[in-house]
């Protein structure tokens, strides 16, 4: 199969010049870099690492500063929810409030709706509902 359209052009990819300007001149060879990034992979301390190569600590600072590293703890999420929920939860918002808090607040007061709803059925008939659909939950 050809190729459509316009084909990319030489240095495609490539890092841009003036990024490459802008980033601080770092006196690590880049044996000396990946050298580096694996030992701090490894878990190895950036004054460690430093000592190993013989190289002064700013300068793994540097090389390390460039390393993508995984967050330890996801911030956000995505819910997939249908058009309907979503104008809902639009419509439930409070002025400016941010999605994820007006999902809190719902979620909050569903949970609290349901504890109360499951204290009032057990005192009417004296068994507790099913624990299994509310997990977690402690009333």
């Amino acid at each position: 199969m050809a190729f459509k359209g316009k084909p990319p052009g030489t240095g495609s990819g490539e890092m841009s010049r003036i990024t490459q300007a802008l980033r601080p001149s770092i006196a690590l060879t880049e044996q000396e870099s990946r050298k580096a990034r694996t030992l701090r992979r490894q878990g190895h301390a950036p004054v460690a690492i430093a000592a190993k190569l013989g190289v002064p600590p700013e300068e793994v600072e540097k090389v390390l500063l460039q390393m993508r590293n995984p967050r330890p703890e996801t911030t956000r999420g995505t819910l997939n929810v249908t058009l309907a929920a979503h104008r809902f939860v639009l419509a439930e918002r409070l002025g400016d409030e941010p999605m994820w808090q007006t999902m809190d607040r719902l979620l909050d007061e569903l949970i609290r709706r349901r504890a109360e709803a499951a204290k009032r059925a057990t005192g009417r008939r004296g068994g507790g509902p099913d624990a299994e659909w509310l997990p977690g939950l402690d009333g």
